[in-house]
Order: structure tokens, then C-alpha cells, then sequence
């Protein structure tokens, strides 16, 4: 929870950085032209690890992202399906659009001394905010997913619905 605390901190004053470089508008809405397509970065929270995301429209994109999952134990994997369908600011430097859609997760559940690990598979439905970077290759987003699955038992553990919660914050670098 301190991670993502201090990673919302630090998005913050990213975006408080950027804020501050805004004279006038420019024009320019949307996402910038020349950004690149694929962006590579890493995520903080539930998971920690490694993220990507490959735009398909400037107003739909797929995201993955794989890693530890701390509060539940274990290694996830999540795809979404994105879509940006608000811009709450179009400033020179940024952009910032609220992103929502469907997703799935997979996770290995790690087993506690003498358990064998298990594996849940789910649906995601994600919410989060985008901090598009016009001036350079970078973007930065907060998120918050709703996750209902299925664990499938094995031994001694117990099966069945698999509710959960994931949040989490990153960067990315696109190329």
C-alpha cells in the first residue's frame, strides 16, 4: 500500500510539472501523432512488475501487464481491451483521458507451506486515469480493476469464486 501511495505521489507531481509549462493551448487534441504505438514500462501495486500497451486507435488500446502480486501471493497476468472515451484535460504538454474496459486475469496462487499452488482465472473490468506526455515518449496512469474469477482446487484447498481487487500505477515508454 506505501508503493502505491508514493507512486500516486510522484504522478502528482508529474502532472503538476506539466501543468505548470501550460501558457496556451496549442490546438492540438488528442494524443500526439509521432508517439509511438507500443509503450513498455513497469506497473506498482497488485501487480508489480512489467507493462506494456499497444494502441489500435487513438481511442482504443490493449494492456498487459505481468508480476507479483503481493496481497494475494502469487504471479499474475492481465489483458485489458481500453477504451479512452473522455479527455478531462487537453493542456500543451499532456493529455489526460479516463480510460475504462474489460479484461481477463490469470493468476498462480503461491500454496502456503505443504499446498500446492493454484490457478484462478477471471474477468477484469479496469477504470483509471492517463497521463499522455505530448513533449515526450512517455505516458503515466493510476487504475483500479474489479476482478471476479474462478480458483480451481487442488489437494487439500478449496475451489471456487474468486473475487478480488486490483490497483496500481506506472509509466511507460513508447516506441
Amino acid at each position: 500500500m506505501v508503493r502505491f501511495v508514493l507512486a500516486v505521489v510522484a504522478l502528482a507531481a508529474f502532472a503538476r510539472a506539466a501543468h505548470a509549462d501550460d501558457d496556451t493551448p496549442k490546438g492540438e487534441k488528442g494524443r500526439p501523432v509521432d508517439k509511438g504505438t507500443l509503450g513498455l514500462g513497469i506497473i506498482l501495486g497488485e501487480p508489480t512488475g512489467l507493462c506494456a500497451k499497444v494502441y489500435l486507435k487513438d481511442d482504443q488500446a490493449i494492456q498487459v501487464a505481468v508480476g507479483s502480486a503481493f496481497v494475494s501471493g502469487g504471479l499474475q497476468l492481465h489483458a485489458d481491451y481500453i477504451f479512452h472515451p473522455w479527455i478531462l484535460q487537453d493542456r500543451d504538454s499532456y493529455v489526460l483521458p479516463a480510460y475504462v474496459g474489460p479484461g481477463l486475469r490469470l493468476i498462480d496462487y503461491q500454496g502456503a507451506s505443504g499446498e500446492p499452488s493454484q490457478v484462478a482465472v477471471g474477468l477484469r473490468a479496469v477504470a483509471g486515469l492517463l497521463f499522455d506526455f505530448k513533449n515526450v515518449p512517455l505516458d503515466a496512469f493510476v487504475e483500479i480493476a474489479l476482478v471476479g474469477g474462478y480458483k480451481f482446487s487442488s489437494g487439500i484447498a478449496k475451489g471456487g469464486f474468486d473475487p478480488a481487487i486490483n490497483a496500481g500505477a506506472g509509466v511507460r515508454y513508447y516506441f
